[in-house]
């Protein structure tokens, strides 16, 4: 098997590579985990190119599935953990890993999780997230990373085509909407490039893109980011009603909707696909004090 006698060259994973490595360990992908394996060693590196990977970062890789874009990754940075949640993918990754790339083994972290659940990660603290998120969850996961490991710098996600023109939209465009708001309180994010079915396995039935986000300070704001969350996930709840209507349950009232718009200087009559994430921070800090209290659990993140 290929994976047993790599030629210098030859360490990253090919098409039949894949095949053969699926096929040996009698993996079949499954559209619930959103499992599309890239075939192209060229795509991969090209994600880590525009990554901006360097040999000081350590990275962490969501849903590495059989290796491809970790082997590139371990090409360059200096660390990279990979966080997977099937345990025969997760079982047999460092296998592919020190039979490909021996002298990178001891770079490499695997944590067998689903990524939602993960709250630390071994090695260093990551300073970039390079992945091919599963299409069914790529915002939440997205989200929660940001959010769990304020050390990310630079992130590069490959997510479907119209997943990431949602993640990427500015106030105005009509995709704009929770994953757009959400991700700028972290991050400037931008597309960065189209990915062609034809590099995966096997080939999706729509098409990809990458998105790339750069860590800002999230917004000078006395609100908390729980409570501008519940502002956006409210606002796009029913994103056709104006703002005063839109977030009359939220503040207890249209009458208290229009009263927290006003101090916030923002018109009652836009609606919330107009707004930035600082005009969103403004309306959360003013909301009514007699308004209900905000869940105690985090907004999710999904898109919307």
């Amino acid at each position: 098997m290929s994976t047993t006698d790599p030629t210098p060259d030859s360490h990253l994973l090919g098409a039949s590579d894949i095949r053969e490595l699926a096929a040996a360990l009698g993996v079949k992908p499954t559209k619930q985990r959103g499992q599309n394996f890239v075939i192209d060693g060229n795509t991969v590196r090209r994600i880590v190119r525009a990554a901006d990977v360097t040999g000081e970062d350590a990275v962490v890789e969501v849903g590495p599935g059989l290796g491809s874009l970790t082997l590139a990754l371990l090409e360059v940075a200096s660390h990279v953990t990979a966080v997977e949640i099937d345990p025969l993918l997760a079982a047999h990754l460092p296998t592919t890993i020190a039979a490909r790339m021996p002298a990178k083994a001891k770079d490499f972290a695997l944590v067998l999780s689903d990524a939602m659940d993960v709250t630390e990660l071994p090695g260093p603290p990551p300073t970039a997230l390079v992945a091919n998120l599963p299409y069914n969850v790529a915002v939440p996961v997205l989200l929660h990373m940001l959010a769990t490991f304020p050390s990310i710098e630079r992130t590069l996600v490959m997510v479907q085509s119209e997943v990431a023109d949602r993640l990427a939209a500015k106030p105005g465009n009509k995709v704009y909407g929770v994953p757009s708001v959400k991700a700028n309180w972290y991050a400037d994010v931008k597309r960065s490039g189209a990915i062609g079915r034809n590099v995966f396995w096997p080939a999706p039935n729509v098409d990809s893109g990458l998105v790339s986000l750069i860590r800002r300070e999230p917004p000078r704001t006395t609100a908390t980011r729980k409570e501008v969350f519940a502002v956006v996930d409210a606002a796009f709840a029913q994103r056709r009603k104006t703002l005063r209507a839109a977030l009359a349950g939220w503040a207890g009232s249209p009458a208290a909707a229009e009263q927290a718009l006003a101090g916030a200087s923002i018109d009652h009559k836009l609606r919330g696909e107009m707004l930035t994430v600082e005009q969103f921070a403004a309306i959360a800090e003013h909301k009514p004090a007699a308004a209900p209290a905000t869940a105690e659990h985090e907004p999710a993140g999904e898109a919307q």
